[in-house]
């Protein structure tokens, strides 16, 4: 038998129909999810077409969803289903329950957790809401993804950085909006819509009297016809009932004004300063809830759109406040292979130049001296250092590696037989040649020259008080404070 040609297949049975397995997205997991037949229900009817009138023209709009209760035909055990009609539902109401933003992608007020911007962050490349997520190496702290089209469509992902100093940036563009200042603009702010409410109530209140007045005379016209004319009656009847159903609209028009619940007291002006001044200790304090915090920033912010520099590595944040003024925020982003808690280049590039030649305990020694910090500001010792070295992967100090050419204060002073001081005074006045790896470091003096004859004739002029006095004691005593000034001026060069 002759197969049929695959034109003259019918559609169903056409290679073009084959099966394709692809990788599954969000809205593919998600109308699995929300489809009866996978509880073995017939379902029919699930969703309507909508009609509104925009500017006298009829618009359309089909697939709108229905709830269960409003579908034409709802039939269950229908077929054999993957799960039960109980667990069907108990998921559409999970999937309802996780839907924080479903009504018009809009942000919410807080809901908890340790993200002070979350449902506020909207990616610029895309327009999709960023989402937060609590992983890696620290799950205490918050990270920011936009990853909705790789959910969505299997696409890469837009941007990512970490929350805590986005957080910590925004917190103080809050902190600083709810300054002095802003209290002086949020009382006139207040006092204007004070008066404008009272103005609008001024006005109902006219108008329900004229509505009155309308209405009585309708009455009186109504009393006044003659009951034959029953025609000119039954209109003055109408117009009589049209009169004190206005009266009745505008009674509760009247009352919803003066029932309106942004009419509250507002609180003094010293009140308020307080609390402004109070605010940032209020903020910073670990018993404040992060509920608090989130409703706070909710009122002042509307939205965040958020892009990444890739070339100055920085998060340009544009923030939309809620009076309708803009500001831009750019946040440090840590470069890649970098992290928030990394050691400096400075100190690194200390340990750099005194690695092998001085032990870790000295070069720690060194580091705390020039005032340098390790990447959890902490001061250095011995430990720190060893770790740094190894993480760069520097050898190690071996002291009997190499015999002893240069010698230290201690041992220099120890050899002349006079104290660190002079030492110190001779190496000032070039009486002994003496060199340091970075300003601040140990002093590394040649041993030969410590046995030169004439090291040994200063050391000995200094013992027999021979040594070449200065004019007076007061300049000798500024001449030591001098080199120690030039000493510390050049370990303020290596700071800076």
């Amino acid at each position: 038998m002759v197969p049929p040609r695959e034109d003259r297949l019918p559609y169903f049975l056409s290679r073009s129909r084959r099966l394709v397995w692809k990788l599954p997205v969000y809205y593919h997991m998600l109308a699995i999810l929300t489809n009866p037949l996978c509880a073995g229900a017939y379902a029919y009817g699930k969703t309507e077409t909508r009609t509104r009138i925009v500017e006298g023209q009829a618009y359309k709009s089909e697939g709108h969803s229905k709830p269960p209760s409003e579908w034409t035909a709802l039939i269950q055990d229908h077929h054999a289903g993957y799960i039960s009609w109980e667990q069907y539902e108990r998921n559409q109401a999970m999937i309802a329950a996780n839907a924080n933003m479903k009504s018009r992608m809009e942000p919410k007020t807080g809901r908890g957790g340790r993200a002070l911007l979350a449902g506020l962050l909207r990616c610029r490349r895309c327009g999709r809401m960023l989402h937060v997520e609590y992983a890696g190496r620290n799950p205490q702290q918050p990270r920011s993804h936009c990853h909705s089209a790789q959910l969505s469509h299997g696409e890469d992902r837009c941007i990512s950085f970490g929350g805590w100093r986005a957080d910590q940036a925004v917190a103080q563009e809050v902190l600083e909006a709810i300054g002095g200042n802003a209290v002086e603009a949020a009382l006139q702010a207040a006092e204007q819509m004070r008066q404008q409410r009272e103005a609008r109530q001024r006005a109902a209140e006219m108008e329900l009297e004229q509505a009155r007045y309308e209405a009585r005379l309708a009455e009186r016209r109504y009393e006044a016809v003659d009951p034959e004319q029953r025609l000119v009656a039954a209109e003055l009847e109408s117009r009589w009932n049209a009169a004190l159903q206005k009266v009745r609209d505008l009674e509760k028009k009247l009352q919803t004004l003066a029932s309106d619940p942004q009419t509250v007291a507002i609180p003094s002006k010293e009140v308020l300063l307080s609390l402004a001044q109070d605010l940032p200790a209020v903020w910073n304090a670990p018993s404040t809830d992060m509920r608090l915090k989130q409703r706070i920033v909710h009122i002042l912010i509307r939205e965040i759109v958020v892009d990444i520099d890739e070339e100055k590595h920085e998060v340009v944040m544009l923030l939309h406040w809620a009076g309708g003024r803009h500001s831009e925020l750019r946040i440090k982003k840590n470069a890649p292979g970098h992290r928030r808690n990394c050691t400096n280049l400075e100190a690194v590039e200390v340990v750099r130049r005194m690695n092998g030649q001085f032990s870790d305990e000295q070069i720690a020694s060194t580091l705390n001296r020039l005032g340098m910090r390790t990447g959890a500001d902490n001061t250095w010792n011995e430990a720190r250092v060893y770790s740094l070295r190894h993480h760069h992967q520097l050898p190690d100090y071996d002291a009997t590696r190499s015999p002893a050419v240069t010698l230290t204060l201690d041992q220099a002073a120890g050899r002349l037989g006079i104290s660190v001081t002079a030492v110190r005074h001779l190496i000032h006045s070039k009486a002994i040649p003496a060199t340091q790896v970075v300003p601040g470091a140990p002093w590394q003096i040649p041993a030969a020259a410590v046995e030169s004859p004439e090291a040994l004739q200063a050391a000995m002029n200094i013992k027999n008080r021979h040594r070449p006095r200065p004019q007076s004691h007061d300049e000798g005593t500024l001449e030591l404070i001098g080199f120690e000034l030039l000493e510390e001026e050049g370990v303020q060069k290596l700071r800076t």
